[in-house]
């Protein structure tokens, strides 16, 4: 009998690891350029996702006040700065990295994500945070069997799947539609994004006999192009429900960390 295992592959990268980004990185505000450049660097403060690390000169001129604070992060010092662009004003909105940040960041400016309106990677926008050239997601057809059940009752049982296995979650099953059980499902106005694949168009709700569990599965009409094989299909959290593969139990998944769960869906 096959021994199926909830294991995946981890993040890899510490804390203060420091890589140039190959990309040309764009930022604008009231559309208006903020910064443009090809010497970021990426700079990680967790292993999930880095953070861009924008060159001082490659920022528009008078963008950036110094407010006089020091900061201290997971890496080293840095000075905060607040953010003016014409009319707008956002306090707080960068830091710039200090002579004990990593080496090849001292001097560079990072910005808080929903501090810049519009973040692009050469001429496409990118969405939730940067892209980690670490994290590989693939979106793969399988032909083996999944069945979801949860508290006894079979809520999907379909011949085939999509599955999505990306670095440091666990993998997702994407279902076609006419194999799940819709008078189990309830429609909420739920909405979550992710930089890999996406931003979802519908999240539901399920009831059992014995309870109610809010938005337990989800779907991406529009996924980027990356995972187009997943446009429309459904997928459960396998954390939260009782997955068989083939006809044998996965064990569930440990609940992921916020840290990765805000990776996934934010």
């Amino acid at each position: 009998m096959t021994q199926y295992t909830p294991d995946y592959p981890a993040m890899i990268v510490p804390a203060g690891h420091v890589e140039p980004v190959p990309r040309r990185i764009r930022g604008y505000v009231a559309g208006r350029p903020v910064f443009d450049t090809v010497r970021a660097r990426y700079l990680w403060l967790w292993p999930g996702y880095p953070q861009y690390c924008v060159p001082r000169d490659d920022i528009a001129e008078g963008a950036l006040v110094d407010e006089g604070r020091s900061l201290t992060l997971k890496v080293g010092g840095a000075r905060r700065q607040t953010l003016q662009v014409g009319s707008v004003t956002r306090p707080g909105a960068a830091w710039e990295w200090g002579e004990d940040a990593p080496a090849g960041v001292v001097g560079c400016v990072s910005f808080r994500w929903e501090a810049i309106d519009a973040w692009f990677e050469e001429d496409e926008q990118v969405f939730v945070h940067p892209r980690s050239p670490y994290t590989r997601v693939d979106a793969l057809r399988s032909g083996r069997g999944v069945r979801v059940e949860l508290d006894g009752t079979v809520l999907a049982d379909a011949p085939s799947s999509v599955m999505v296995l990306e670095t440091g979650l666990p993998t997702r099953y994407y279902l076609d539609r006419v194999y799940l059980d819709w008078t189990r499902m309830a429609p909420t106005d739920s909405v979550t994004s992710c930089p890999y694949k996406g931003t979802t168009s519908g999240y539901w709700t399920v009831r059992t006999d014995k309870a109610e569990y809010p938005d337990l599965a989800w779907t991406y009409d529009f996924p980027t192009r990356q995972v187009s094989p997943i446009a429309g299909l459904v997928a459960f959290y396998n954390e939260k429900v009782d997955l068989y593969l083939d006809g044998q139990p996965l064990p569930r998944p440990d609940p992921v960390s916020r840290a990765n769960w805000e990776k996934e869906h934010r």
